[in-house]
């Protein structure tokens, strides 16, 4: 029988998966190492597992001690997993910046979360970093493993992650591309395959307002460079240990939007629901398919799973309030509607007439106009309600069931605000355009404008 002893068993050997569509335009293969595939859904598993073997063999965690860790909370994942097994309790800090979502999740796994603001300095007592020195200094039999500088960090993926990539290719990857933070993937991976290799290219993806590619190029660490963003899982204000910018050929950054954009398009064309890094390392890769040619096989590292950001990538609220995704108004769903003339009825004109006009263009709505004015409405379902008590008032004139005006909305009105004002009550909205010629939207509008 194949039974793994704990779940600790099942870290590493994670698929190397084709991109098809998204990298189209480009000359060469690209292939995916998708590290979701792992038990805490990320690579950081890996270099948790290692973090924590190094620790216990230096004799810094004994049975009951406290594993203290500052985490955007992938480590935090793989950290808890290792403390579930080998019988250790786990304080992590983490910043105000990460996804409900990660706090959850290591909640559920019995960790303690501190959360700490982002905007800070390293060296603010505030910081998470700073934080987590102090929780070590004031807690018993506590390790803070501190990933940045914790060299086992690196060698988890030089033992791994570099091996793994070199197999699955036959050793014919000629490049990898990968998100830094830490350094410790990058680095460990890099150097294995480099000793294989040396001439195998090694492309860091950054975000604006790190300061890693600066450093890189530079050697110079410029504070100015650092400024707030939103992209997660990587990017530095200060350069870790894990880092050896000798074995990383270039540093390539990467907006927010670009990287959570691109985000998306992985789920949608090519089945990879992926987290903030894996959409930018994507979108890093595409803005240097100049250095591409038709040989090269490109392994890209997507780092975890997207079922932590589903409040935010994944949510179209968050990406609008961003400016990341554009705003659909009322104009756009004018503009995509038919070419048809609104369907109207006169206060004197019957109700068995309204029937008839909702039977022969299928609509359930009616604007009741007076003198090229809407005044009120008839709906087929306050039309049934009555009829139904009532059926000698067919042939009544409209006014006598009047229902009130349909709200008249400005064409830059957000398409998600029409969902409060169309309810069970209200079936539709009116809007005029510039020529002054008047329009309903429907439910039935809305849906067809959003699933198209």
């Amino acid at each position: 029988m194949e039974i793994k002893n704990n779940i600790l068993e099942t870290i590493g050997n994670t698929p190397l998966i084709k991109l098809n569509k998204i990298t189209r335009e480009l000359p060469c293969t690209v292939a995916a190492k998708v590290e979701y595939f792992n038990p805490g859904n990320s690579i950081k598993d890996r270099m948790a597992l290692k973090m924590v073997e190094e620790a216990e063999k230096e004799g810094k965690l004994k049975p009951g001690s406290t594993i203290i860790e500052c985490t955007s909370g992938n480590t935090g994942m793989g950290l808890a997993l290792a403390a579930i097994v080998k019988g250790y309790k786990c304080i992590f800090t983490t910043t105000d910046k990460q996804s409900k979502e990660k706090f959850d999740i290591l909640k559920a796994l019995g960790a303690e979360v501190i959360v700490c603001p982002t905007n800070v300095e390293p060296d603010d007592p505030n910081s998470y970093y700073s934080v987590a020195k102090r929780l070590e200094k004031e807690i018993p039999d506590s390790f803070l493993c501190n990933q940045y500088d914790n060299l086992a960090n690196r060698l988890a993926h030089y033992e791994t992650t570099g091996p793994e990539i070199w197999q699955q290719t036959d050793g014919k990857v000629t490049h990898l591309v990968c998100t830094a933070g830490t350094g410790g993937t990058i680095t460990g991976t890099a150097r294995y395959l480099k000793e294989k290799n040396p001439d195998i290219q090694i492309w860091a993806i950054d975000a604006y307002g790190s300061l890693l590619t600066k450093y890189f190029r530079t050697g110079e660490i410029d504070m100015n460079e650092v400024y707030p963003y939103i992209s997660e899982g990587f990017g530095e204000d200060f350069v870790p240990a894990n880092f050896d910018m000798s074995v990383i050929d270039h540093f390539e950054q990467v907006t927010d939007k670009d990287g959570a954009l691109m985000t998306r398009r992985l789920a949608k064309e090519e089945g990879f629901f992926c987290g903030y890094s894996a959409g930018s390392c994507i979108q890093g890769l595409l803005q240097l398919k100049e250095r591409l040619r038709k040989d090269d096989l490109v392994v890209c590292i997507l780092h975890d799973h997207g079922s932590r950001y589903v409040g935010k990538v994944y949510n179209d609220q968050w990406m609008l309030e961003r400016g990341f995704l554009e705003a659909k108004t009322v104009k756009d769903i004018i503009g995509g509607k038919e070419n048809q003339p609104m369907v109207s009825i006169l206060p004197t004109q019957t109700i068995a007439e309204a029937f008839e006009l909702m039977k022969q263009f299928d609509i359930e709505n009616i604007p009741v106009m007076e003198d090229g004015q809407p005044t009120g409405s008839v709906s087929e379902n306050g039309l049934f309600s009555k009829i139904f008590g009532s059926p000698e008032i067919i042939n009544h004139e409209v006014q006598s069931v009047v229902e009130p005006g349909y709200p008249l909305v400005d064409l830059d009105t957000p398409v998600e605000r029409l969902g409060k004002l169309i309810n069970k009550d209200n079936g539709a909205v009116l809007c005029r355009d510039k020529a002054g010629v008047l329009h309903i939207i429907t439910k039935y509008d809305i849906i067809k404008f959003l699933t198209k």
